[in-house]
Protein backbone atom coordinates (compact mmCIF):
# COMPACT_ATOMS: atom_id res chain seq x y z
CA UNK A 1 0.00 0.00 0.00
CA UNK A 2 1.21 3.47 -0.81
CA UNK A 3 1.08 6.01 1.99
CA UNK A 4 -1.32 8.91 1.60
CA UNK A 5 0.33 10.95 4.37
CA UNK A 6 1.84 14.32 3.43
CA UNK A 7 5.61 14.53 2.93
CA UNK A 8 7.97 15.79 5.57
CA UNK A 9 7.69 19.53 5.01
CA UNK A 10 9.34 22.22 7.08
CA UNK A 11 9.34 25.95 6.58
CA UNK A 12 10.77 27.20 9.88
CA UNK A 13 10.59 30.93 10.26
CA UNK A 14 13.98 32.50 9.67
CA UNK A 15 15.72 29.17 9.04
CA UNK A 16 18.19 28.91 6.18
CA UNK A 17 18.21 25.62 4.23
CA UNK A 18 21.57 23.81 4.36
CA UNK A 19 23.63 24.83 1.34
CA UNK A 20 25.08 21.34 0.98
CA UNK A 21 21.77 19.95 -0.24
CA UNK A 22 21.58 22.00 -3.41
CA UNK A 23 24.83 23.88 -3.67
CA UNK A 24 26.52 24.84 -6.95
CA UNK A 25 29.18 22.12 -6.56
CA UNK A 26 26.67 19.31 -6.40
CA UNK A 27 26.89 17.04 -9.43
CA UNK A 28 23.63 17.09 -11.37
CA UNK A 29 22.31 14.60 -13.89
CA UNK A 30 21.78 16.26 -17.27
CA UNK A 31 18.50 14.97 -18.76
CA UNK A 32 18.54 17.13 -21.90
CA UNK A 33 21.44 15.42 -23.67
CA UNK A 34 21.60 12.93 -26.53
CA UNK A 35 23.09 10.36 -24.13
CA UNK A 36 20.02 10.61 -21.91
CA UNK A 37 17.65 10.34 -24.89
CA UNK A 38 19.53 7.27 -26.14
CA UNK A 39 19.33 5.33 -22.86
CA UNK A 40 17.39 7.06 -20.07
CA UNK A 41 17.08 3.89 -18.00
CA UNK A 42 20.83 3.70 -17.41
CA UNK A 43 20.52 7.23 -16.01
CA UNK A 44 17.58 6.22 -13.80
CA UNK A 45 19.58 3.27 -12.42
CA UNK A 46 22.51 5.56 -11.61
CA UNK A 47 20.13 8.05 -10.02
CA UNK A 48 18.63 5.41 -7.73
CA UNK A 49 22.08 4.40 -6.51
CA UNK A 50 22.96 7.94 -5.46
CA UNK A 51 19.60 9.57 -4.73
CA UNK A 52 16.79 7.04 -4.11
CA UNK A 53 13.96 9.59 -4.12
CA UNK A 54 14.94 13.16 -5.13
CA UNK A 55 17.62 13.73 -7.75
CA UNK A 56 19.45 16.99 -8.58
CA UNK A 57 19.26 17.50 -12.35
CA UNK A 58 19.69 20.07 -15.11
CA UNK A 59 16.97 20.48 -17.75
CA UNK A 60 19.22 22.72 -19.84
CA UNK A 61 22.75 24.01 -19.53
CA UNK A 62 23.00 25.49 -16.02
CA UNK A 63 19.24 25.28 -15.28
CA UNK A 64 18.71 23.32 -12.05
CA UNK A 65 15.69 21.27 -11.03
CA UNK A 66 14.83 18.26 -8.89
CA UNK A 67 13.61 14.96 -10.36
CA UNK A 68 11.30 12.79 -8.26
CA UNK A 69 11.98 9.08 -8.92
CA UNK A 70 10.08 7.52 -5.99
CA UNK A 71 6.37 6.75 -6.35
CA UNK A 72 5.31 7.61 -2.80
CA UNK A 73 7.28 10.86 -2.78
CA UNK A 74 5.76 11.88 -6.10
CA UNK A 75 2.27 11.01 -4.90
CA UNK A 76 2.65 13.12 -1.79
CA UNK A 77 4.03 16.15 -3.63
CA UNK A 78 1.40 16.06 -6.37
CA UNK A 79 -1.39 15.93 -3.79
CA UNK A 80 -0.06 18.93 -1.87
CA UNK A 81 -0.86 22.10 -3.86
CA UNK A 82 -0.62 24.16 -0.66
CA UNK A 83 3.16 23.71 -0.66
CA UNK A 84 3.79 22.94 -4.35
CA UNK A 85 2.32 25.34 -6.89
CA UNK A 86 1.63 24.52 -10.54
CA UNK A 87 2.18 28.17 -11.52
CA UNK A 88 5.64 28.72 -13.08
CA UNK A 89 5.57 32.53 -13.34
CA UNK A 90 7.92 33.23 -10.41
CA UNK A 91 10.45 30.75 -11.80
CA UNK A 92 10.16 32.29 -15.27
CA UNK A 93 10.98 35.69 -13.74
CA UNK A 94 14.03 34.19 -12.03
CA UNK A 95 15.25 32.69 -15.32
CA UNK A 96 14.82 35.96 -17.22
CA UNK A 97 16.73 37.80 -14.48
CA UNK A 98 19.58 35.29 -14.35
CA UNK A 99 19.88 34.86 -18.12
CA UNK A 100 18.52 38.02 -19.77
CA UNK A 101 17.84 37.45 -23.46
CA UNK A 102 18.56 33.70 -23.35
CA UNK A 103 16.13 31.46 -25.22
CA UNK A 104 15.19 28.20 -23.55
CA UNK A 105 14.11 25.41 -25.88
CA UNK A 106 12.04 23.79 -23.14
CA UNK A 107 9.96 26.88 -22.39
CA UNK A 108 6.89 26.12 -24.61
CA UNK A 109 6.40 22.93 -22.58
CA UNK A 110 6.47 24.59 -19.18
CA UNK A 111 5.58 28.28 -19.42
CA UNK A 112 2.52 29.79 -17.81
CA UNK A 113 -0.77 29.53 -19.68
CA UNK A 114 -4.31 30.33 -18.64
CA UNK A 115 -5.37 26.70 -18.44
CA UNK A 116 -5.93 23.99 -15.85
CA UNK A 117 -2.43 22.52 -16.15
CA UNK A 118 -0.78 25.75 -14.97
CA UNK A 119 -3.36 26.57 -12.29
CA UNK A 120 -3.13 25.35 -8.71
CA UNK A 121 -5.37 22.38 -8.04
CA UNK A 122 -7.11 23.81 -4.99
CA UNK A 123 -8.46 26.94 -6.69
CA UNK A 124 -11.69 28.02 -8.37
CA UNK A 125 -9.66 28.99 -11.45
CA UNK A 126 -8.41 25.41 -11.86
CA UNK A 127 -11.91 23.98 -11.39
CA UNK A 128 -13.31 26.38 -14.00
CA UNK A 129 -10.76 25.45 -16.65
CA UNK A 130 -10.72 21.72 -15.90
CA UNK A 131 -14.51 21.41 -15.81
CA UNK A 132 -14.82 23.12 -19.20
CA UNK A 133 -12.19 20.82 -20.70
CA UNK A 134 -13.67 17.66 -19.18
CA UNK A 135 -17.17 18.54 -20.39
CA UNK A 136 -15.89 19.26 -23.89
CA UNK A 137 -14.08 15.91 -24.01
CA UNK A 138 -17.04 14.04 -22.55
CA UNK A 139 -19.10 14.81 -25.65
CA UNK A 140 -16.86 12.63 -27.83
CA UNK A 141 -18.65 9.31 -28.45
CA UNK A 142 -16.28 6.35 -28.43
CA UNK A 143 -18.44 4.35 -30.87
CA UNK A 144 -18.27 7.21 -33.40
CA UNK A 145 -14.55 7.56 -32.77
CA UNK A 146 -13.99 3.88 -33.52
CA UNK A 147 -16.03 4.01 -36.73
CA UNK A 148 -14.25 7.08 -38.00
CA UNK A 149 -10.84 5.68 -37.12
CA UNK A 150 -11.59 2.51 -39.09
CA UNK A 151 -12.18 4.61 -42.20
CA UNK A 152 -9.22 6.94 -41.72
CA UNK A 153 -6.73 4.17 -40.88
CA UNK A 154 -7.76 1.97 -43.81
CA UNK A 155 -7.55 4.84 -46.26
CA UNK A 156 -4.13 5.86 -44.98
CA UNK A 157 -2.83 2.29 -45.27
CA UNK A 158 -4.35 1.98 -48.74
CA UNK A 159 -2.24 4.97 -49.78
CA UNK A 160 1.03 3.06 -49.30
CA UNK A 161 0.39 -0.70 -48.92
CA UNK A 162 0.59 -1.60 -52.62
CA UNK A 163 4.11 -0.20 -52.93
CA UNK A 164 5.75 -2.47 -50.39
CA UNK A 165 8.95 -1.49 -48.59
CA UNK A 166 12.35 -3.13 -48.38
CA UNK A 167 15.54 -2.60 -46.40
CA UNK A 168 16.84 -0.28 -49.12
CA UNK A 169 13.61 1.74 -49.24
CA UNK A 170 11.97 1.41 -45.82
CA UNK A 171 8.66 3.02 -44.96
CA UNK A 172 8.52 5.33 -41.95
CA UNK A 173 5.44 4.50 -39.89
CA UNK A 174 5.71 7.71 -37.85
CA UNK A 175 5.47 10.21 -40.69
CA UNK A 176 3.69 7.96 -43.19
CA UNK A 177 0.96 6.46 -41.03
CA UNK A 178 0.80 7.36 -37.33
CA UNK A 179 0.95 11.14 -37.49
CA UNK A 180 -1.37 11.53 -40.52
CA UNK A 181 -3.95 9.20 -38.99
CA UNK A 182 -3.82 10.90 -35.60
CA UNK A 183 -4.04 14.32 -37.24
CA UNK A 184 -7.09 13.33 -39.26
CA UNK A 185 -8.83 12.06 -36.15
CA UNK A 186 -8.13 15.26 -34.24
CA UNK A 187 -9.49 17.11 -37.25
CA UNK A 188 -12.84 15.41 -36.70
CA UNK A 189 -12.79 15.73 -32.93
CA UNK A 190 -12.26 19.51 -32.85
CA UNK A 191 -14.31 20.29 -35.95
CA UNK A 192 -11.35 21.71 -37.82
CA UNK A 193 -10.37 21.93 -41.46
CA UNK A 194 -7.35 20.01 -42.79
CA UNK A 195 -5.23 23.12 -43.28
CA UNK A 196 -5.75 24.37 -39.71
CA UNK A 197 -5.16 20.96 -38.13
CA UNK A 198 -1.93 20.64 -40.15
CA UNK A 199 -0.72 23.93 -38.67
CA UNK A 200 -1.69 22.76 -35.19
CA UNK A 201 0.10 19.42 -35.63
CA UNK A 202 3.27 21.12 -36.89
CA UNK A 203 3.35 23.57 -33.98
CA UNK A 204 2.59 20.78 -31.48
CA UNK A 205 5.51 18.73 -32.78
CA UNK A 206 7.78 21.79 -32.54
CA UNK A 207 6.63 22.33 -28.96
CA UNK A 208 7.74 18.83 -27.93
CA UNK A 209 10.95 19.09 -29.97
CA UNK A 210 11.97 22.34 -28.25
CA UNK A 211 11.85 24.64 -31.24
CA UNK A 212 11.99 28.43 -30.95
CA UNK A 213 9.64 29.44 -28.13
CA UNK A 214 8.19 32.61 -29.61
CA UNK A 215 7.72 31.15 -33.08
CA UNK A 216 6.17 27.92 -31.78
CA UNK A 217 3.68 29.77 -29.61
CA UNK A 218 2.85 32.19 -32.40
CA UNK A 219 2.14 29.36 -34.85
CA UNK A 220 0.12 27.30 -32.38
CA UNK A 221 -1.97 30.14 -30.98
CA UNK A 222 -2.60 31.64 -34.42
CA UNK A 223 -3.92 28.32 -35.74
CA UNK A 224 -6.10 27.77 -32.68
CA UNK A 225 -7.49 31.31 -32.84
CA UNK A 226 -8.41 30.76 -36.48
CA UNK A 227 -10.14 27.52 -35.50
CA UNK A 228 -12.14 29.26 -32.77
CA UNK A 229 -13.17 32.10 -35.05
CA UNK A 230 -14.33 29.60 -37.66
CA UNK A 231 -16.34 27.61 -35.11
CA UNK A 232 -18.00 30.73 -33.68
CA UNK A 233 -19.53 31.15 -37.15
CA UNK A 234 -20.56 27.49 -37.50
CA UNK A 235 -20.99 25.85 -34.10
CA UNK A 236 -21.22 22.07 -34.18
CA UNK A 237 -20.99 18.93 -32.08
CA UNK A 238 -17.24 19.07 -31.48
CA UNK A 239 -14.72 19.89 -28.74
CA UNK A 240 -14.09 23.46 -29.87
CA UNK A 241 -17.78 24.32 -30.09
CA UNK A 242 -18.44 22.82 -26.67
CA UNK A 243 -15.69 24.98 -25.17
CA UNK A 244 -17.18 28.06 -26.86
CA UNK A 245 -20.66 27.30 -25.55
CA UNK A 246 -19.63 26.15 -22.07
CA UNK A 247 -21.24 27.90 -19.06
CA UNK A 248 -17.75 28.83 -17.85
CA UNK A 249 -17.89 31.59 -20.51
CA UNK A 250 -14.25 31.25 -21.53
CA UNK A 251 -12.65 34.06 -23.47
CA UNK A 252 -11.05 33.36 -26.85
CA UNK A 253 -7.60 33.41 -25.22
CA UNK A 254 -8.76 30.97 -22.53
CA UNK A 255 -10.23 28.62 -25.14
CA UNK A 256 -6.95 28.78 -27.04
CA UNK A 257 -5.05 27.69 -23.94
CA UNK A 258 -7.45 24.84 -23.11
CA UNK A 259 -7.03 23.64 -26.69
CA UNK A 260 -3.25 23.89 -26.36
CA UNK A 261 -3.47 21.26 -23.63
CA UNK A 262 -5.97 19.06 -25.49
CA UNK A 263 -4.38 19.20 -28.93
CA UNK A 264 -0.68 19.32 -28.16
CA UNK A 265 -1.17 16.36 -25.83
CA UNK A 266 -3.62 14.77 -28.26
CA UNK A 267 -1.32 14.95 -31.27
CA UNK A 268 2.26 14.15 -30.36
CA UNK A 269 1.82 12.09 -27.20
CA UNK A 270 -0.56 9.46 -28.67
CA UNK A 271 1.66 9.30 -31.75
CA UNK A 272 4.72 8.66 -29.59
CA UNK A 273 2.84 6.05 -27.56
CA UNK A 274 1.66 4.28 -30.73
CA UNK A 275 5.17 4.25 -32.25
CA UNK A 276 6.76 2.93 -29.05
CA UNK A 277 4.10 0.21 -28.72
CA UNK A 278 4.60 -0.86 -32.33
CA UNK A 279 8.35 -1.01 -31.72
CA UNK A 280 7.73 -3.45 -28.85
CA UNK A 281 5.29 -5.56 -30.85
CA UNK A 282 7.83 -5.87 -33.67
CA UNK A 283 10.77 -6.74 -31.41
CA UNK A 284 9.51 -8.52 -28.28
CA UNK A 285 7.46 -11.63 -27.57
CA UNK A 286 5.35 -12.97 -24.72
CA UNK A 287 6.75 -15.81 -22.56
CA UNK A 288 4.95 -18.34 -24.76
CA UNK A 289 6.74 -17.03 -27.86
CA UNK A 290 3.75 -15.22 -29.34
CA UNK A 291 3.71 -11.57 -30.30
CA UNK A 292 2.76 -9.10 -27.60
CA UNK A 293 -0.87 -8.07 -27.59
CA UNK A 294 -1.56 -4.41 -28.28
CA UNK A 295 -2.84 -3.88 -24.74
CA UNK A 296 0.22 -5.48 -23.16
CA UNK A 297 2.57 -3.45 -25.36
CA UNK A 298 0.76 -0.21 -24.49
CA UNK A 299 0.97 -0.86 -20.75
CA UNK A 300 4.64 -1.82 -21.02
CA UNK A 301 5.38 1.47 -22.78
CA UNK A 302 3.33 3.45 -20.26
CA UNK A 303 5.37 1.85 -17.47
CA UNK A 304 8.88 2.01 -18.93
CA UNK A 305 8.87 4.61 -21.72
CA UNK A 306 5.77 6.82 -21.41
CA UNK A 307 5.59 9.54 -24.07
CA UNK A 308 5.72 12.18 -21.34
CA UNK A 309 8.49 10.61 -19.28
CA UNK A 310 9.43 13.49 -16.97
CA UNK A 311 6.83 16.14 -16.31
CA UNK A 312 4.09 17.10 -13.80
CA UNK A 313 6.09 20.18 -12.80
CA UNK A 314 5.49 21.91 -9.49
CA UNK A 315 7.29 24.77 -7.74
CA UNK A 316 7.78 24.98 -3.96
CA UNK A 317 6.21 28.16 -2.61
CA UNK A 318 8.96 28.31 0.06
CA UNK A 319 12.09 26.26 0.81
CA UNK A 320 10.73 22.91 1.98
CA UNK A 321 12.30 19.82 3.48
CA UNK A 322 11.14 16.66 1.70
CA UNK A 323 12.61 13.25 2.52
CA UNK A 324 15.63 14.86 4.25
CA UNK A 325 16.39 17.10 1.27
CA UNK A 326 15.81 20.84 1.02
CA UNK A 327 14.01 21.95 -2.12
CA UNK A 328 14.58 25.61 -3.06
CA UNK A 329 11.63 27.96 -3.44
CA UNK A 330 10.28 28.32 -7.00
CA UNK A 331 12.78 25.84 -8.53
CA UNK A 332 11.07 23.12 -10.63
CA UNK A 333 10.26 19.79 -9.03
CA UNK A 334 9.70 17.35 -11.90
CA UNK A 335 8.13 13.93 -11.51
CA UNK A 336 9.67 11.13 -13.56
CA UNK A 337 6.70 8.96 -14.46
CA UNK A 338 9.13 6.64 -16.23
CA UNK A 339 11.53 6.25 -13.29
CA UNK A 340 8.75 5.98 -10.70
CA UNK A 341 6.65 3.40 -12.53
CA UNK A 342 9.62 1.28 -13.65
CA UNK A 343 11.29 1.35 -10.23
CA UNK A 344 11.97 -2.29 -9.27
CA UNK A 345 10.78 -1.61 -5.72
CA UNK A 346 7.32 -0.74 -7.09
CA UNK A 347 7.05 -2.96 -10.16
CA UNK A 348 8.44 -6.17 -8.67
CA UNK A 349 6.38 -8.49 -10.86
CA UNK A 350 6.79 -6.48 -14.09
CA UNK A 351 3.01 -6.52 -14.47
CA UNK A 352 2.19 -5.43 -18.02
CA UNK A 353 -1.15 -7.22 -18.17
CA UNK A 354 -3.14 -4.95 -15.87
CA UNK A 355 -3.49 -1.20 -16.15
CA UNK A 356 -4.20 1.36 -13.47
CA UNK A 357 -1.23 1.00 -11.10
CA UNK A 358 1.33 3.17 -12.95
CA UNK A 359 0.77 6.90 -13.25
CA UNK A 360 1.91 7.78 -16.74
CA UNK A 361 -1.40 9.62 -17.18
CA UNK A 362 -0.44 11.84 -14.27
CA UNK A 363 -1.56 11.98 -10.68
CA UNK A 364 -3.43 14.37 -8.44
CA UNK A 365 -5.44 17.42 -9.52
CA UNK A 366 -3.71 17.57 -12.92
CA UNK A 367 -4.14 13.93 -13.93
CA UNK A 368 -5.13 13.50 -17.58
CA UNK A 369 -8.97 13.48 -17.69
CA UNK A 370 -10.45 9.99 -17.92
CA UNK A 371 -12.24 10.83 -21.16
CA UNK A 372 -8.93 11.82 -22.77
CA UNK A 373 -7.36 8.56 -21.59
CA UNK A 374 -10.24 6.59 -23.11
CA UNK A 375 -9.96 8.48 -26.40
CA UNK A 376 -6.22 7.81 -26.57
CA UNK A 377 -6.60 4.08 -25.89
CA UNK A 378 -9.34 3.81 -28.52
CA UNK A 379 -7.36 5.65 -31.18
CA UNK A 380 -4.02 3.95 -30.56
CA UNK A 381 -5.43 0.43 -30.25
CA UNK A 382 -7.44 0.84 -33.44
CA UNK A 383 -4.51 2.38 -35.30
CA UNK A 384 -2.16 -0.47 -34.36
CA UNK A 385 -4.60 -3.34 -34.83
CA UNK A 386 -5.74 -2.11 -38.25
CA UNK A 387 -2.14 -1.87 -39.45
CA UNK A 388 -1.20 -5.36 -38.24
CA UNK A 389 -4.37 -6.89 -39.67
CA UNK A 390 -3.56 -5.58 -43.14
CA UNK A 391 0.26 -5.93 -43.02
CA UNK A 392 0.91 -8.93 -40.73
CA UNK A 393 4.42 -9.47 -42.14
CA UNK A 394 5.66 -6.00 -41.24
CA UNK A 395 9.17 -5.91 -39.72
CA UNK A 396 11.69 -3.35 -38.50
CA UNK A 397 14.02 -2.27 -41.28
CA UNK A 398 16.96 -1.60 -38.92
CA UNK A 399 18.24 -3.16 -35.70
CA UNK A 400 16.33 -1.85 -32.72
CA UNK A 401 19.49 -0.28 -31.30
CA UNK A 402 19.73 2.02 -34.33
CA UNK A 403 16.34 3.66 -33.75
CA UNK A 404 16.68 7.33 -32.84
CA UNK A 405 14.85 8.99 -29.95
CA UNK A 406 14.07 12.69 -29.80
CA UNK A 407 16.26 14.68 -27.44
CA UNK A 408 14.73 16.69 -24.59
CA UNK A 409 14.14 16.55 -20.83
CA UNK A 410 10.42 15.81 -20.88
CA UNK A 411 9.15 13.75 -23.82
CA UNK A 412 10.11 10.26 -24.97
CA UNK A 413 9.41 9.52 -28.64
CA UNK A 414 10.96 7.92 -31.68
CA UNK A 415 12.19 10.16 -34.48
CA UNK A 416 11.12 7.51 -36.99
CA UNK A 417 10.07 3.86 -37.18
CA UNK A 418 11.36 2.42 -40.49
CA UNK A 419 9.76 -0.89 -41.51
CA UNK A 420 9.60 -3.37 -44.37
CA UNK A 421 6.57 -5.23 -45.76
CA UNK A 422 5.55 -7.02 -48.93
CA UNK A 423 3.32 -5.26 -51.49
CA UNK A 424 -0.26 -5.78 -50.35
CA UNK A 425 -3.54 -5.15 -52.22
CA UNK A 426 -5.73 -2.31 -51.03
CA UNK A 427 -8.71 -3.14 -48.84
CA UNK A 428 -11.92 -2.43 -50.80
CA UNK A 429 -13.70 0.59 -49.38
CA UNK A 430 -16.99 -1.25 -48.93
CA UNK A 431 -15.30 -3.52 -46.36
CA UNK A 432 -14.40 -0.69 -44.00
CA UNK A 433 -16.47 2.34 -44.91
CA UNK A 434 -19.22 3.70 -42.70
CA UNK A 435 -21.78 6.41 -43.30
CA UNK A 436 -20.05 9.76 -43.61
CA UNK A 437 -19.61 11.22 -40.15
CA UNK A 438 -19.45 14.86 -39.31
CA UNK A 439 -17.23 16.29 -36.58
CA UNK A 440 -17.35 14.31 -33.37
Amino acid sequence: MHSSQPPQLNHPGGATPPAADSGPDEQRFRIFTEDFARDPHSFYRAMRQRHPKLVPIEIDEGVPATLVINYDTAKRILHDPDHFSADPRMWQQILSHQWPGRKFDFMPMVEYRTNALRSDGNTAVHRRYRTATQDALAGVKLSELERQLRVVAHEQINSFCTQGAGVDNPFDLVTGYILPTMGAMLNYMVGSTPDIIARIAKASADLFDGQDTADTNRQLESALTDLIMMKRETLGDDITSRLIMHPAALSTEEIVQQLVTCLSAGTQLPADLAASALRLILTEFSPDGTALSTKTALIQVLVNDPPLANYLLTYPRHPVLVEDRWLPAHEPVIVSMAACSSNPSLNVQQDFYHDGWHFSWGLGPHECPQHAQNHSYTLITGLIDTLLDILPDIQLAVPEQQLLWRKGPFARGLVSLPVTFAPTPQVPRELYSAPQLGPI
